[in-house]
């Protein structure tokens, strides 16, 4: 099968497309024919070495796809039938012809849905999912202001909300600004600018519930000055380029936290690997995700989608912030 490899750790544009045989099925696990795979920011991490936790070499890289079954696993307790359409979260081997997931991370895809752009519910839909559901828990009406919410886990970050019942600042660059808006956010504010003294005026002055912070950096600061009593920042990345310092004086002083939330570590990404453990709860937020994109609530998109062999045009889509939803990479041709 045709693959993307990744032999030591180098830029994303350095991988090579070559033909290796496809992976071996493991128990518990499930053969897909990959229709589509998503390219991110981490991606370029992970081949790089720099992603908290690193394949063994070489390895394919990709760790969200859609596509069809082609077998399952026999200690699979009730296997999806071959040709089944799904999407899966997988440690890595997306970036090719087939890959194998866990049987727990494959979960099926509606007949009356598209098959492409449920390649952001592995994993950019869950993590605002679950940013909001466990650890913001917000009341319906409140607000929540939404960071690089024209990006993919800033953008689910809207329409999560807004299916919760949520009142959304976003904050994303001027180009931008009609994305949010269609996703029903309530206001949107530039990204080029401090946005303190807006996001008071809009909420009359008692600040925002809750923060999903997708970029760190300078941003964060800002970002807990618009708390209200008691709010939640969930820092869920750092896009803009820094880790951030947490001042501790600011959340005695106002009642607020600071919450993290790593989807990664409901997959099995993380030390000790509790994929198992956390498979329920993981299941039951994509059930969720399925269930409100079926009702119109969600609305995934594919921004671009390229050949296997034009992996660097993908990449370079995605790191030039031009990408308003995913962008993806198709093993088997248009």
């Amino acid at each position: 099968m045709r693959a993307l490899v990744c032999e030591s750790w180098r830029d994303f544009d350095a991988l090579e497309l070559k033909d290796i045989p496809p992976p071996p099925l493991r128990p518990g696990g499930v053969r897909i024919k990959v229709a589509a795979a998503g390219v991110s920011f981490a991606t370029g991490l992970v081949v790089a070495g720099k992603y908290q936790r690193k394949p063994p070499l070489p390895f394919t890289p990709g760790t969200e796809v859609v596509g069809t079954v082609l077998e399952t696993a026999p200690d699979v307790a009730d296997p999806l039938p071959p040709g089944t359409r799904v999407f899966a979260v997988l440690d890595w081997g997306g970036m090719a012809e087939e890959a194998v997931a866990d049987a727990i991370h494959v979960v099926a895809i509606p007949d009356d849905l598209p098959l492409a752009p449920a390649v952001a519910l592995p994993i950019s839909y869950p993590t605002a999912a679950a940013a909001l559901l466990w650890r913001a828990r917000l009341a319906p009406g409140q607000w929540v202001l939404v960071q690089g919410a024209a990006a993919g886990v800033g953008l689910a970050g809207v329409e999560v909300a807004r299916a919760l019942g949520l009142r959304v600042i976003a904050r994303c660059g001027a180009a931008k600004r009609g994305v949010p808006l269609s996703r029903g956010a309530d206001l949107v504010l530039d990204s080029a600018g401090p946005f303190k003294e807006a996001v008071l005026a809009a909420t009359g002055g008692a600040g925002v519930g809750a923060v999903l912070d997708t970029l760190g950096g300078p941003v964060f600061d800002e970002s807990l000055r618009c708390l209200g009593d008691g709010g939640t920042l969930v820092t869920i990345g750092f896009a803009a380029g820094g880790i951030p310092q947490l001042p501790l004086n600011l959340l005695l002083l106002k009642n607020i936290g600071v919450a993290g939330l790593n989807w990664g570590a409901y997959v099995g990404w993380s030390p000790g690997d509790n994929r198992q453990l956390h498979a329920p709860r993981a299941r039951a937020i994509w059930a969720q995700l399925v269930s409100w994109w079926a009702a119109g609530a969600l609305r995934p998109e594919v921004h671009a989608s390229f050949p296997l062999d034009e992996f660097r045009a993908a990449m370079a889509e995605v790191t030039s912030r031009r990408a308003a939803g995913r962008v993806v990479l198709l093993p088997g041709g248009a």
